[in-house]
């Protein structure tokens, strides 16, 4: 077994990525697969911290489209990544993995209310952390929230698994002439605005200096 490049890090997952391509949903085939990879992670001595999204039930302002009010249309989606993260979580267990759940909501029927201080004692335990509930606010995205708790747990670095395999200058699926970038810097991201995290996590991630790498989660 190799050893882990990074002690620390926070792995970032879309909900859409969790119904395994169907955009609806959870795939247990394919959580089970990710989940398998975490744990070799896990065995290679890397602590890991996961933060979801919650798009394969509902994406807030998108599906709200402009018939809810925001914070409304928000907390659903909250909500929606609760659903993913106990689902994950579940799974990690089935696996061997220890996994436990913090939202950023306090709902203490399902999960743990996230503090800094808990956080930080599991993953040193070994144990894998799944946040759900963003970052307990509505207008910010999963995004931010996952540059929000990989800066206060200490991460290494953020993992971004997406369904593309790394950054570029458009839509690859719709541009074929687009630029692919083996490594940009924040300052570059922002410049071109390019949506490979909300501008609002791009910047946050920028204030703290915290690594980011982008991979492509494919079967």
């Amino acid at each position: 077994m190799e050893k882990s490049v990074y002690k620390r890090v926070l792995l970032k997952l879309s909900g859409e990525a969790l119904s395994g391509g169907d955009g609806v949903g959870l795939d247990f085939n394919v959580m089970t697969e990710v989940c398998g990879v975490i744990k070799k992670c896990v065995e290679a001595g890397c602590q890991i911290a996961v933060v979801v999204g919650g798009g394969n039930f509902w994406r807030g302002v998108k599906n709200g489209q402009g018939k809810m009010e925001r914070s409304n249309a928000d907390h659903m989606g909250m909500l929606a990544t609760v659903m993913n993260a106990i689902a994950l979580a579940d799974v990690l267990n089935q696996t061997g993995v220890k996994a436990a759940v913090q939202t950023g909501v306090e709902m203490r029927t399902f999960a743990d209310p996230y503090t800094q201080r808990d956080a930080e004692r599991l993953l040193s335990e070994g144990t894998v952390v799944v946040f759900g509930g963003g970052t307990g606010s509505p207008y910010f995205t999963t995004d931010t929230g996952a540059v929000l708790r990989a800066v206060q747990i200490h991460a290494d670095a953020l993992l971004l698994a997406k369904n593309i395999d790394a950054v570029y200058s458009a839509d690859p699926k719709k541009n074929p002439d687009a630029k692919r970038y083996t490594e940009i810097s924040y300052g570059e991201m922002l410049e071109k605005k390019l949506m490979v995290i909300d501008l609002t996590a791009t910047a946050l991630a920028m204030d703290n200096n915290l690594p980011v790498e982008l991979f492509g989660l494919s079967r």
